[in-house]
């Protein structure tokens, strides 16, 4: 059997410090599944703290595990009865939670989970994009049933799922206003949002009522968004169970899925200039554990290649 090279964590209260780079066995392609040869993947320092980075769904040890989920690259191998994809076709999208990822040279993936990925579109742009922007499409139109001429308040709109959330949300025909710290006021103004808001001075209170919070930090700013949701307006939030609900609304937490529709409608609006990735940073595997665990990261994602 063949080997790639691929970035391992052992130990969970080692978090992204415990992160090696280390030669692990290809796998086959089982049935259903594709093989995609990872050409970029956007990482998450997140997974670190997701139980599914460490073990099964029957709640078994799993480590050591290859994390990251998102991944833009090539199908290479076909698993029996797999359809809907061909070999050599360029793809994106999120492989399953509680299997090996895409901090990898190569990785298995559920066929129903891939979309094409058009060949204008850049491989690191493409890794970028499926959790972010399934994230921001099924948090406003799947779970907050947006409307236009509403208004949407984004929380952490500077980053990668924020500045998603602010584009998306301003195209439906929202009022965006994004929340951030003061150093990112051009950087959220830059990705279309009306009116900014910096959470360590200004009191979201003052920000009156609005129809749709997207909230992706929790704690107390979701308690204090809470109560400035109009009356049928909801709350939707990504950083697990809600602990406040609006008066008079609805309360929704999520995790997203891959839904090859939703991802061509995103690569679309790429394409033609509707919306832009926010990439912070793109590193070659062979540096992607110093860049991962650097305290000089930049905001937006984080994307690995897999050569040099």
């Amino acid at each position: 059997m063949s080997s790639m090279k691929a970035i391992v964590v052992n130990d969970q209260a080692a978090g992204l410090a415990g992160m090696t780079l280390t030669e692990r066995p290809e796998l086959p392609a089982a049935i259903n599944d594709v093989i995609v040869q990872v050409h970029a993947s956007g990482f998450l320092p997140t997974e670190m703290e997701w139980p599914s980075t460490w073990t099964d769904r029957a709640g078994r040890d799993r480590a050591p595990s290859i994390p990251g989920h998102e991944m833009a690259g090539l199908v290479t191998a076909l698993g029996y009865g797999t359809t809907g994809l061909t070999l050599g076709q360029r793809v994106f999208g999120i492989t399953d939670w509680h299997r090996d990822g895409t901090l990898a040279e190569s990785v298995a993936v559920e066929a129903r989970n891939l979309a094409p990925l058009p060949g204008d579109v850049d491989v690191t742009v493409g890794a970028s994009l499926p959790i972010s922007g399934l994230t921001a499409w099924q948090g406003l139109f799947d779970h907050g049933r947006l409307q236009a001429g509403r208004s949407v308040l984004a929380h952490g709109a500077a980053g990668a799922v924020g500045t998603m959330v602010t584009q998306l949300a301003r195209e439906f025909g929202a009022y965006v206003i994004g929340t951030g710290r003061a150093g990112d006021r051009q950087k959220v103004l830059d990705y279309g949002a009306h009116e900014f808001v910096d959470l360590e001075n200004d009191a979201i209170e003052d920000v009156g009522g609005v129809d749709l919070v997207f909230d992706l930090i929790g704690g107390d700013v979701q308690k204090q968004s809470a109560d400035i949701i109009r009356p049928g307006g909801v709350l939707v939030s990504v950083v697990g169970p809600v602990e406040a609900r609006p008066a008079d609304g609805r309360a929704v937490d999520f995790v997203v899925e891959s839904v090859p529709a939703q991802l061509r409608e995103i690569a679309q609006r790429v394409r033609d200039g509707r919306i832009r990735t926010n990439i912070g940073q793109v590193v070659p595997i062979s540096e992607a554990v110093t860049a991962v665990n650097s305290t000089d990261r930049r905001r937006g994602k984080l994307v690995i290649a897999m050569t040099d």
